[in-house]
């Protein structure tokens, strides 16, 4: 877990370096730290290209395939979400 007082320098490195193990979009990351999806976003867009400009071209290659598959992933979450409301309203009909 980041801590709150950790230099946003090696902050922006922790977080890059878990987006690139875990190929994580910028929402799961913040999450997973309990910070929020602008501090991410900033901490790896902007400090992490001045702190280790290697690391900031495999997190910023890693968030562009994101982008690219983000409609992908909306479309399943919708999808999973109509498919659960009408499981509720068919058990709902048998009561």
């Amino acid at each position: 877990m980041i801590g709150l007082k950790e230099q946003p320098a090696q902050r922006a490195v922790t977080l890059g370096q878990y987006i690139i193990e875990n190929k994580a979009t910028v929402r799961s990351a913040a999450k997973k730290f309990g910070i929020s999806k602008s501090t991410v976003h900033k901490d790896v867009s902007e400090r992490l290209k001045k702190e280790n400009p290697m690391l900031y071209k495999e997190v910023k290659n890693i968030l562009e395939i994101n982008k690219q598959e983000r409609h992908i992933r909306g479309g399943l979450a919708t999808k999973r979400k109509y498919s659960e409301i009408a499981e509720r309203r068919k058990k709902q009909g048998q009561q």
